[in-house]
């Protein structure tokens, strides 16, 4: 290919990408704002670990139920369309959280969540496979890093703006008025989410389809399959998106909660998940930089699930900020692993594709179910020691890495 073949057809998908890039933008900030609402319904209901770590098993759970509908759904509407109707979904569930903190209703606040998950479950299905598809398959890692770039931006955003409104002397007042902090920015996260419902809708963004994910698979083509199942990479892939989404939720969701229970003060502790985040950024900056030129998605994945071992280990055997930092260095690590794990499970899926995304996306429930273990091993045994879970999680991502990605059939 020509370098002026190259450019027209970096050019085609670029606009595409950045409207793209506004979604993964919305994910990060609704997303990672629950590290600061773990620590302030913790504070504001008077909830154990496990209680509050609810807030992202009913985000997270809504993954596993709605995944296969959303593929479905999908294929009704197409790629587009899904992404609006996800995102109107979405903003009923942030307009459920006023009544809920009017209501000071701990089990209405989890509704919500689970209504911005399913939002989420049909963007994520949709998107995901978008970006792999829309260029050429050897950068999407790349490709996917620019979304986590986007995603990680608007993360650290949301610490600032929530951290600082919900977790300021969120101890020394009353329920009620904790709660009352939420009503005005998330009806501006609810109208935020339905303009963009309608720009996505409304707009150019073209269609993609299975079969151009074959066209662009240069040096192998989709094997000739009678089900999804048959796809070793895609079935080991799942239980890798599981581990690896257990492993962020709980470096990122956590580590607030991590911080108070050392002895730090909640306008200490408040920002730790940016500091998860910006070292996951760091990571996402890095990948777009070295993949594919310098590093293949899989070696990055080596790499990074290698690093990840070393800082876990680093956190259990040190104290105070250091740990929490070692904790926080984890999202550096692991940031190469989420954008590598997409391809690397996609690949050679042809008509399957679609099918195999929304089996990737059932694998975010490790985000539902892992971190309640988390809350468990912290409240049974010690907030440090929970963090040795990670290691197995960490192992099994290092074993699809090496082994269990080139395995394409059983």
């Amino acid at each position: 290919m020509t370098p002026t073949a190259t450019r027209n057809s970096t050019n085609s998908y670029l606009g595409p990408l950045l409207i793209v890039g506004m979604l993964f933008f919305i994910f990060g900030f609704v997303t990672w704002v629950n590290g600061v609402l773990i620590t302030f319904f913790k504070q504001a209901f008077q909830l154990s670990t496990v209680g509050s770590n609810l807030v992202v098993s009913a985000f997270f759970i809504s993954y596993t139920l709605m995944a296969i509908p959303s593929s479905w759904l999908l294929k009704k509407t197409g790629f587009k369309n899904g992404m609006s109707l996800g995102l109107i979904i979405m903003a009923i569930g942030t307009i459920t959280f006023i009544p809920a903190a009017k209501a000071v209703s701990y089990p209405l606040f989890l509704v919500g969540l689970f209504l911005i998950g399913i939002g989420l479950t049909v963007l994520q299905t949709a998107s995901n496979p978008y970006v792999t598809i829309l260029g050429p398959r050897e950068s999407a890692a790349q490709r996917i890093s620019f979304m986590g770039v986007a995603n990680k931006l608007a993360g650290i955003i949301s610490q600032f703006i929530f951290g600082g409104l919900l977790l300021t002397g969120a101890n020394v007042i009353s329920a009620e008025e904790s709660l009352n902090k939420v009503v005005t920015p998330y009806l501006i996260l609810t109208g935020v989410l339905v303009v963009l419902a309608m720009l996505i809708r409304f707009s150019t963004l073209p269609e993609v389809s299975e079969e151009q994910d074959e066209d662009k698979t240069l040096v192998t083509k989709p094997l000739t399959t009678d089900s999804v199942w048959q796809h070793a990479n895609l079935v080991l892939g799942v239980l890798a998106i599981f581990c690896y989404v257990g492993v962020e939720v709980i470096s990122g969701d956590t580590i607030i909660n991590y911080g108070v229970a050392l002895g730090f003060s909640n306008d200490e502790a408040k920002y730790f998940t940016a500091y998860t985040l910006y070292g996951m950024l760091g990571g996402y900056i890095l990948g777009i930089i070295l993949i594919p030129r310098f590093l293949s998605q899989q070696k990055s994945l080596i790499i990074g699930t290698s690093l990840g071992l070393v800082l876990t280990v680093g956190a259990l055997l040190t104290d105070g900020f250091t740990s929490v930092l070692c904790i926080a260095l984890l999202g550096f690590a692991i940031a190469p692993i989420w954008p590598a794990l997409w391809p690397l499970s996609l690949d050679r899926l042809g008509k399957f594709t679609k099918l195999g995304s929304a089996l990737l996306i059932m694998g975010i429930s490790g985000g539902a179910l892992l971190p309640l273990l988390h809350g468990y091993l912290t409240d049974a045994v010690s907030p440090k020691l929970a963090y040795a879970m990670i290691l197995p999680l960490l192992s099994y991502i290092l074993y699809y890495a090496v082994a269990g990605s080139k395995k394409h059939t059983w």
